[in-house]
């Protein structure tokens, strides 16, 4: 009879299992970390905007603004507004019936609009902001009109600093 052949101490064969067990929660752990990392991440790079005084949430991308006729109409928006507080200047040039507002903003030196909407909410129309430029990281202002007053009133979403100012803006004339 041939000899048998000799197998390996069963001691050495546990070790090495024991070893590549030892590994899993570690790299279970750091794979945690890293996908925690990446959602921090992204949503700190795309700041959503608060909601207004009013509770009202923020403009929804996409929106389709409603249209009434016996409501105030978007043309109403158009001009140039300015927040007592501060100096600073919307100016909205025109108001499409899409939704869609050429604005641009100044304080006072133009600072980059990267999209500007309104929308009608709740019987009012409402104007929906965001600033993207140096200082001006996502900040957002909505905002609602409120035509017996002829202003723009609402909330000012400062995302550098991450806080929140009630704001209102009267027509200059």
């Amino acid at each position: 009879m041939g000899k048998a052949k000799k197998k390996p101490p069963k001691q050495q064969e546990t070790a090495g299992r024991a070893a590549k067990w030892r590994r899993a929660p570690w790299l279970a752990g750091a794979l945690a970390v890293v996908v925690v990392i990446a959602v921090v991440v992204a949503v700190s790079r795309s700041p959503k905007p608060p909601a207004s005084p009013t509770g009202d949430a923020a403009a929804p991308t996409g929106t389709t603004p409603l249209s009434a006729p016996d409501q105030v109409g978007p043309d109403r928006l158009t001009g140039r507004w300015l927040r007592p507080d501060g100096g600073y200047v919307i100016e909205i040039r025109s108001a499409q019936t899409n939704g869609v507002l050429d604005a641009a903003y100044f304080n006072p030196r133009p600072i980059n609009v990267s999209h500007a909407e309104w929308r009608r909410e709740g019987g009012r129309l409402r104007v929906f902001i965001e600033l993207r430029d140096t200082n001006y990281p996502g900040s957002t202002y909505d905002l609602a009109y409120l035509p017996e007053q002829d202003r723009l009133v609402g909330a000012y979403f400062q995302a550098a600093h991450r806080q929140t100012f009630d704001v209102e803006f009267v027509r200059r004339k």
